[in-house]
């Protein structure tokens, strides 16, 4: 889980493949060079001349991401040592859906996304203004296929056949607007959305990014519950932008190398209810009470600091899609079989008296394969006392989402 550091990709001569790249520029052959002995396998970015060249330790989704690009970027060379092979095979397999792409956050995270070597569909929904994304998209020189759907009546066939499912769909804070203040707009909007999923690609992966989180993935959930084809296992919440902020600002204060800090972040998504455990920190760091107070404080109200720095034009968009992108690209790795994925996600869980709670979680094939305990055991003070005092607030956010989506049905 450890944040990304400054990534060095230069490339060489016009040779370009893709989705709507010409046969004859595909067939050209190039040389590939990484740091390290390890060749890579289906290299599927920004192209390239006689040479691509590579140089970094990350990519703009992380560690895990970058190990992920190593296993999945293979020559196809006649032996180890040569440094010339023929082209490259994209060899991207899943079907990705964004459920509100013409938005601030999700424009950037149908980019990232698309960059993917792992996406060979990506489906962009929105009410509006969604073709000219899909249009500006799809001139990017990377496998994955771009298709638009535009308002209700074509929300169905943005959901066929599809892996994995996020919804960034709804309205973003304002100045002065709380998280309960979006509360009656996106809740409305995430419960149409995830219905559509229900009926539509019941077993994709389905990840919410609309917030107020703490309550609207207990919604999403008593929606699929309605439907019968709810899997706790497949809904996640995605918090991945605390565990990032976390990171970047303990890296910060600490003077540490950015690649190697891992915070888990455990909680919820709002306030008080987002706490980063920094005495479980990798590396091994030391913290005054003080930092300690200071850094907690900033993490939980980072999404306010950079509102207010928009003065009103926006809010966290950029720093979500990219957490965002990240989390995707962990559950598209879990699915491709990828044995070692792990991520802060708030999910079903049963690690507190909670029914929903953020924390590490193992990805597999079939969701989360495993509630990580071992960051809830040994804590220090502090934190004990914060997850204490977070627990009534994040207790009625689930009730609101629960009551919600209840009520809705009976009202239907």
């Amino acid at each position: 889980m450890a944040a990304a550091s400054a990534t060095t990709l230069s490339v060489g001569s016009a040779t370009s493949f893709g989705s709507i790249a010409s046969p004859k520029l595909q067939s050209k052959a190039f040389i590939v060079k990484y740091n390290t002995r390890n060749y890579l396998r289906n290299f599927s970015g920004l192209k390239a001349e006689a040479f691509v060249r590579c140089e970094s330790e990350s990519s703009f989704l992380g560690n895990e991401s970058v190990a992920a690009l190593r296993q999945s970027i293979t020559p196809k060379a006649r032996n180890e040592k040569q440094r010339s092979w023929n082209h490259v095979q994209p060899q991207a397999s899943y079907k990705v859906a964004v459920l509100g792409a013409s938005g601030g956050i999700g424009q950037s995270l149908a980019l990232l996304i698309k960059m993917s070597p792992l996406v060979s569909s990506l489906h962009l929904y929105d009410i509006a203004n969604v073709k000219g994304v899909a249009a500006d998209l799809s001139h990017c020189n990377t496998p994955a296929q771009v298709f638009d759907f535009t308002g209700a009546s074509e929300l169905a066939n943005s959901l066929k056949g599809v892996d994995v499912v996020v919804i960034p769909a709804g309205v973003p804070r304002k100045p002065g607007m709380t998280r309960d203040d979006l509360f009656n707009i996106n809740a409305n909007i995430v419960k149409g959305l995830v219905e559509a999923v229900a009926d539509n690609c019941p077993d994709a992966f389905i990840h919410i990014i609309s917030n107020p989180v703490n309550s609207t993935v207990p919604i999403a959930a008593e929606v699929l519950k309605q439907k019968g084809v709810y899997d706790p296992k497949k809904l996640f919440g995605v918090t991945t932008l605390d565990v990032v902020r976390a990171n970047t600002f303990v890296a910060q204060k600490k003077n540490l190398k950015l690649i190697d800090v891992d915070v888990p972040v455990i909680g919820g998504h709002a306030g008080i209810t987002i706490l980063p455990l920094l005495s479980k920190t990798r590396p091994s760091t030391t913290f005054t009470a003080e930092e300690v107070q200071e850094l907690t404080v900033r993490i939980q109200n980072a999404g306010t600091e950079v509102v207010e720095a928009k003065a009103g034009a926006g809010s966290a968009t950029l720093s979500m899609a990219y957490a965002a992108a990240r989390f995707i690209e962990s559950s598209l790795r879990a699915l491709d079989g990828d044995a070692d994925v792990y991520e802060c996600s708030y999910v079903q869980s049963d690690l507190t008296e909670l029914p929903f709670f953020a924390s590490r979680v193992k990805l597999g094939r079939n969701g989360v394969e495993a509630l990580i305990s071992s960051d809830l055991r040994g804590l220090t003070e502090y934190e004990q006392k914060a997850l204490e005092a977070l627990k009534p607030e994040l207790k009625a956010s689930i009730e609101k989402g629960i009551t919600y989506a209840q009520k809705q049905t009976v009202t239907a």
